[in-house]
């Protein structure tokens, strides 16, 4: 009886759940697209903070904040997640324009600190990475690098949902590069990637359950090693770079001068020192604007 009911829900779910899901958001992401860039943004913002603080998801983001800035208080965490919220509704909203906004030049919408260092990497003849966080619009970090003409490979959370996948891939088309699914075969496709002296992208500030304890708002956090582990191996340079939403669907991307990180030859040492680096630079990053970024990850799980 139980096999038999396990069968009938994956049918469910492949049937009927999963279509369902997929025509929901292919509806929500074509009524988006039809909206001009701003106005969709506008309305995801409005969505966004209307809705999700009464989601019992909030409760993390709360206690997250809690735990991060202990000195808030309840009125000022409450203006966090709301504010959280509005830009998560703005950042789906914006999904289905990224191909239309030009980072450089056009009208203006995106402002450009450092984009120097993306010429550095791109012309050291080299390997390198390109990490950030779920701050902003994050979605469009990636294109400060593509429409400068370096391809990034993303590393990056595969949709359950193959027909979702579907118009994941759709919308990140606008950035040159691949895209690298976490798990086994993503590490193999990482290393692939690193030795035909591509470029990666990471999003980092995850919860990772593989990786390493290292610090982050004072507290130990599961983090992904990926970044230190492949720049230590083999010998490459690292950026930083984040999204800052400034007003609307208008940003500032900030990207830092290229960081390399030499060994000492305790390789278990050198992961953590780096990986702590790495932490501390998206710890400031969310400090500047919390409002931000996303608290809804299980960062630091009891």
């Amino acid at each position: 009886m139980a096999f038999r009911n396990s069968q009938l829900g994956r049918l469910t779910r492949l049937y009927i759940a999963n279509p369902l899901e997929a025509a929901v958001a292919a509806l929500v992401y074509a009524l988006f697209r039809l909206l001009q860039i701003d106005v969709a943004s506008a309305v995801g913002g409005f969505l966004g903070r209307s809705v999700g603080p009464r989601l019992s998801v909030s409760r993390r983001a709360f206690a997250n904040l809690a735990k991060a800035f202990p000195e808030m208080s309840a009125e000022q965490r409450r203006g966090v997640v709301r504010a959280m919220w509005d830009n998560l509704g703005r950042v789906a909203a914006e999904f289905p324009h990224l191909d239309e906004i030009a980072v450089y030049g056009g009208d203006g919408r995106v402002e450009v600190i450092g984009a120097e260092n993306v010429d550095r990497l791109r012309d050291d003849g080299r390997p390198g990475i390109f990490f950030s966080g779920h701050l902003g619009n994050w979605e469009i970090v990636s294109l400060a690098a593509t429409q400068r003409g370096l391809p990034l490979d993303r590393v990056y959370r595969a949709a359950n949902n193959r027909l979702v996948e579907w118009l994941y891939r759709r919308g990140r088309a606008a950035v040159e590069g691949a895209l690298i699914p976490k798990g086994a075969a993503g590490a193999r496709l990482l290393l692939g990637a690193i030795r035909g002296d591509r470029h990666l992208g990471m999003l980092v500030d995850q919860k990772m359950n593989d990786g390493i304890a290292a610090p982050f708002f004072g507290r130990p956090a599961m983090t992904s090693s990926a970044v230190a582990e492949l720049a230590l191996r083999f010998s490459i340079p690292v950026v930083a770079a984040h999204v800052e939403r400034l007003n609307g669907a208008r940003f500032r991307i900030r990207i830092e001068p290229p960081i390399v990180f030499t060994p000492t030859g305790d390789r278990k040492a050198d992961v953590a020192q780096a990986t702590a680096h790495v932490n501390a630079i998206i710890e400031g990053w969310i400090r500047a604007r919390p409002e931000q970024w996303l608290w809804l990850h299980n960062r630091w799980p009891d």
